[in-house]
């Protein structure tokens, strides 16, 4: 973001929903479902934050190839949120990535001049000795790893801590759970603090009933980041998950032709969470 900020920016927040899972169960989402083979969809989210006139992407989701390669649904590609909000891929500067799994950075190439955010400790996780347990390793692709391994030998990562401000009204924060690097993003938003919750929360579900995703590093830290998450929002409107489908029917879509794959979510949702 511009260094000409002011301390009290408010910023548009949009999620991009590049595919879907119309097939996905219950029992793929939640440990021990009283009701496991009952449908649950699961979409694919990542997110755009603009302000000062520059574009920053939260994750950057993954190919149509890799999508296809796992029997799931395409819809666009992520960086098609970016034109039909006047910017392109190429002026993209900045680039957060709340982990590291397939589905958050398979696109980091088509960010040619972006510089990258990325917890350490998500890093010394995907490339450490838990990588050798095939349930932990399962949701990592080493095409995506190794190019984020590149492009830190080019100094084009910042690795961080437990928390970096990356502009006024900004920041990531390392809560664990889900991955030993899961991080959420905090954004100052004309409606008040939204946290971009990414894969520290699937579904709504798991902060209105406090039960973790199935897919689990460390549970008792993935129900942690939940209370963190909540305090880090202004209330529960503000917290948006990763995968949940109500999140497109909960938000606006930003034109008639983009329903469905680009969503405001700086504004209040039309339907909030029960």
């Amino acid at each position: 973001m511009s260094d000409s900020l002011a301390a009290d920016t408010t910023y548009e927040v949009y999620a991009i929903r590049f595919a879907t899972n119309p097939a996905r169960k219950r029992g793929q989402n939640f440990i021990n479902d009283a009701d496991p083979l009952k449908s649950h969809v699961m979409d694919f989210f990542c997110w755009l934050i603009v302000g000062g006139g520059e574009a920053v992407m939260v994750d950057s989701g993954t190919t149509q190839a890799t999508i296809e390669k796992q029997k799931l649904n395409f819809i666009r590609c992520p960086t098609e949120a970016l034109e039909a909000l006047g910017f392109a891929a190429k002026q993209v500067r900045r680039v957060i990535l709340t982990h590291l799994h397939y589905d958050h950075i398979g696109n980091i190439d088509k960010f040619p001049a972006a510089h990258f955010y990325l917890p350490e400790a998500e890093m010394q996780y995907a490339t450490g000795p838990d990588m050798r347990f095939y349930f932990l390793r399962r949701p990592y692709g080493t095409k995506e790893i190794g190019t984020v391994i590149e492009y830190l030998h080019q100094e084009r990562v910042t690795l961080h801590g437990p928390s970096i401000d990356l502009a006024p009204g900004l920041s990531m924060h390392v809560v664990g759970g889900h991955t030993a690097g899961q991080a959420i993003v905090r954004v100052r938003t004309k409606r008040g603090w939204v946290v971009l919750a990414s894969d520290a929360l699937h579904y709504y579900e798991e902060l209105e009933r406090t039960i973790p995703f199935a897919v689990v590093h460390d549970v008792s830290k993935m129900l942690a980041a939940h209370e963190t998450i909540r305090s880090l929002a202004d209330s529960d409107d503000h917290i948006v998950p990763a995968h949940d489908p109500l999140v497109v029917e909960r938000y606006p879509a930003v034109r008639q032709d983009l329903a469905g794959f680009l969503v405001r979510l700086d504004v209040a949702p039309t339907r909030t969470p029960s």
